[in-house]
């Protein structure tokens, strides 16, 4: 008997090893990727900012990785999708006001972003030439023979997401001649109505594919309105969606600068989320889960020698929040957040938003919850 336990723990042993090197080869196979995807993208958006220097239109920020990718882990080993946020701020005599939908939601639904024009005006100050949208607009418009930011992207006084992707996808198109990956790589733009998808492949047939979304920061913080919502509903094409991956990058960023060398708390979400693939579970669901653990068990003890225990807490915890049918947000009224990330004032006093309340309104989704747990 003695010796079956032995074997068995041998056993349990290599297969562990085994899926630490699948997962370090998958996590670093990623990284290599995701640096091409930013230079890429990075030289692509330094074109496009040279042609809109002199513009009306939105001043392109640089692009932000987000999602896992750029997380360091992936549910499936490797990501199909390299997603990018593309903050976007608003020209000279321009102003965004956002709208965060209806008061006291929390996160914020159905938001939009409206556009005001603001005065320019400079001539008391001695400077010539330079016009005023807002008290000489026609005049503006015939000398810089170009069309308003408010007449262009905007449905009444908001920002059309649905024209941005369009005017953004067609400045790509002719901006990818200009291009030195050009020569390396052929590129195609993908159907998108809310954002800008590219397949790029290169002579050996290997394709990258990549999404650039566009974003607007709520105020100095890591929150942004994103273009590309999760809903699988209609949206609006002037409804912009409330997102927390640049939070959520920062965090795990933060990690990885204080987390010992042999840390394995990327190689346990990525088990875990891929286990979980195919069953009720999102992969955020479980990412939140790792992140209250990080932020709870020191970072010294999430070595790979306690690989199968940290798996046994991440499981544990999950299965406690299903019984409870409570799974508290983890940027929403969390009192334990690491330094470097900014949040809007309203965060820190929100109370915690439980993410299983439907569990609480349905009993079957509840019961089925449990039932998928069990059979993972």
């Amino acid at each position: 008997e003695g010796e079956s336990e032995g074997g068995d723990s041998d056993d349990k042993g290599r297969l562990v090893t085994d899926y630490a090197k699948r997962i370090r080869w998958a996590v670093q196979s990623m990284a290599k990727r995701s640096r091409v995807v930013e230079e890429l993208v990075t030289d692509l958006l330094t074109v496009l900012q040279e042609r809109l220097s002199n513009s009306f239109f939105p001043v392109l920020q640089p692009a932000i990785g987000v999602g896992s990718a750029f997380e360091g882990w992936s549910p499936h080993g490797h990501d199909s999708v390299f997603c990018l946020l593309v903050p976007i701020k608003p020209p000279g005599g321009h102003a965004f006001h956002l709208e965060l939908g209806a008061e006291g939601d929390m996160p914020a639904k159905d938001s939009c972003v409206r556009v005001e024009l603001e005065c320019t005006c400079t001539r008391d100050q001695g400077v010539e030439n330079v016009l005023c949208f807002l008290h000489q607009r026609e005049e503006a418009l015939s000398r810089n023979q170009v069309s308003s930011l408010l007449g262009t992207l905007c449905t009444g006084s908001y920002l059309d997401i649905e024209k941005i992707a369009r005017w953004f996808q067609k400045l790509v198109r002719s901006a990818w001649r200009e291009m030195p990956q050009s020569h390396l790589y052929t590129m195609k733009v993908l159907p998108s109505s809310r954002s800008c998808k590219l397949q790029v492949t290169n002579a050996s047939g290997r394709s990258l594919f990549i999404e650039m979304m566009f974003g607007v920061q709520r105020g100095n913080s890591d929150i942004f309105l994103s273009s590309q919502t999760k809903e699988a509903t209609f949206t609006p094409s002037t409804t912009w969606a409330e997102t927390y991956d640049v939070a959520e990058v920062k965090f795990f960023r933060h990690m990885a600068m204080q987390a010992p060398r042999d840390t394995s708390h990327l190689k346990c979400l990525q088990l875990c989320t891929g286990s979980l693939v195919g069953t009720g579970f999102s992969s955020d669901v479980l990412k939140t889960v790792v992140m209250h653990l990080l932020n709870t068990i020191p970072l010294s003890s999430w070595s790979s020698r306690e690989f199968l225990v940290r798996l046994q807490d991440i499981t544990w915890y999950l299965h406690g929040c299903l019984e409870e049918k409570r799974l508290d947000h983890f940027f929403l009224g969390n009192e334990n957040m690491p330094e470097g990330i900014v949040l809007p004032p309203a965060f820190h006093a929100a109370e915690p938003i439980n993410l299983f309340h439907r569990l609480l309104q349905d009993p079957a989704a509840h019961a089925k919850a449990l039932r998928d747990f069990e059979e993972v």
